[in-house]
């Protein structure tokens, strides 16, 4: 049984009237605050900045939590180095199976007919042509064992492997000065990450977990696994690749919520 996620909506809370200001800029001022960038000092200058504002007026107060939020990302972004390792396990201390998130129950699960599937490919790449399972796991595998950290607050030390990304995107001739990569999910989940995380080295599309092909309902039969972002920029369930120019917003994107997550 799996533990109530901060992820999955109260569906039953949708159409409840309108709460507080700040409860209505929660997920803002928690995106902002979430790595306590600069010791703090960014979280405490968008507090300050809302001095200046209307607060009766809404669009004002979240335009400024906004601002903020993407100045956050933006040094986040600038503060990243494409060549730092994060740290690695031993195998003694995986967690079999993964841990299942989303943002609805596990019984939810929409399974993939692995029969059919097969990878599609769009956006700024030479070879669009759709890649089968097999195909797939004909590659060079790369294993990583990494520590997955959710934003909720927990995390779990993972055994993955598959392709790595840096080296799928060469082979397909990706544009790799692109600004940004996105996953589309069985799930209709899309999540989308910077061209940089992309190349890194630890940044793999994950088909197996623990030398076993991944499951459902862990996202069969691929999912990004990532070394440099929390696990929400972790899509699963991956049908399709899009290497692009323009700015996708993900799914958690558009409620509020940091789009750079880096760790």
């Amino acid at each position: 049984m799996s533990l109530r996620s901060f992820f999955r909506p109260n569906r039953a809370s949708i159409a409840r009237p309108d709460q507080s200001l700040m409860v209505e800029n929660r997920a803002l001022l928690e995106r902002i605050d979430r790595r306590k960038l600069l010791r703090g000092s960014l979280s405490l200058g968008a507090l300050s900045l809302l001095a200046g504002c209307d607060i009766s007026n809404r669009e004002e107060v979240q335009g400024v939590l906004r601002t903020v939020s993407d100045f956050n990302d933006g040094v986040q972004a600038a503060l990243f180095d494409p060549k730092r390792l994060a740290p690695t396990y031993s195998r003694d201390l995986v967690v079999k199976p993964p841990r299942f998130n989303a943002y609805y129950e596990i019984d939810e699960v929409k399974p993939v007919d692995l029969s059919s599937w097969k990878l599609e490919l769009s956006g700024l790449v030479k070879d669009r042509r759709p890649w089968t399972l097999d195909r797939v796991n004909a590659l060079p595998q790369q294993e990583v064992i990494i520590r997955h950290i959710c934003v909720e607050g927990w995390d779990y030390i993972g055994q993955w492997s598959g392709p790595n990304l840096r080296d799928f995107l060469t082979r397909i001739g990706a544009d790799l000065s692109a600004k940004y990569i996105a996953f589309y999910g069985n799930d209709d989940y899309m999540e989308s990450i910077d061209m940089a995380s992309a190349l890194h080295p630890q940044t793999i599309l994950a088909t197996h977990y623990a030398g076993e092909p991944i499951t459902d309902p862990f996202g069969a039969p691929m999912r990004l696994r990532t070394a440099v972002k929390l696990g929400f920029k972790n899509p699963k369930w991956i049908r399709a690749i899009e290497v692009t120019n323009t700015y996708p917003l993900g799914f958690w994107e558009k409620q509020g919520f940091n789009w750079f997550a880096g760790l």
